[in-house]
């Protein structure tokens, strides 16, 4: 009886912990970084999603030696020509803003990021009616999601831990 009630306990703190430790908390002073596509329909969605590719290390590379915001919105606005210039390279209808831009509500790994107002480098893409990637530029968070990989995770059973000990 009691190996079962601890058993419960540690799996309960365990859960708490695990989803602790998932959550990605966005600092007040961040920039973020948020392709719009010109539409929902697949032709614009798979454009939005190629252009993320093709564009997000150059642009990531602009910040992810800074050491402050400061420093992060010199790199990106002496920049702007360049990333206009590798956006165009990609197509050439689009809209390059940076600045307080709207950002809507998102639910990502259970943390709700509230809708709002917030500095940004904005990618619109033709009329800009599609859904929308987004991620944070400065701290670099953006390719946190893009690097999650299993192939060095190593499966072990808690309870039969917990059991066997």
């Amino acid at each position: 009886m009691k190996k079962i009630v601890y058993l419960c306990i540690c799996l309960f703190i365990g859960l708490l912990v695990y989803k602790k430790n998932n959550e990605i908390i966005i600092p007040d002073d961040a920039i973020r970084l948020r392709i719009i596509a010109n539409s929902n329909n697949i032709e614009d969605l798979y454009e939005k999603k190629k252009i993320k590719s093709e564009i997000e290390n150059d642009i990531y590379s602009l910040v992810s030696n800074t050491k402050s915001i400061d420093s992060a919105r010199n790199y990106i606005k002496d920049n702007l020509e360049n990333i206009r210039k590798l956006i165009n390279s990609k197509t050439s209808d689009f809209k390059l803003d940076y600045g307080i831009n709207y950002f809507p509500k998102k639910v990502y790994k259970g943390v709700i990021y509230p809708e709002g107002n917030y500095e940004s480098l904005v990618i619109t893409l033709g009329k800009g009616l599609g859904d929308n990637w987004w991620c944070v530029l400065y701290p670099p968070l953006c390719l946190i999601n893009d690097n999650d990989t299993t192939s060095d995770v190593s499966y072990r059973s808690f309870v039969y831990d917990i059991l066997n000990n």
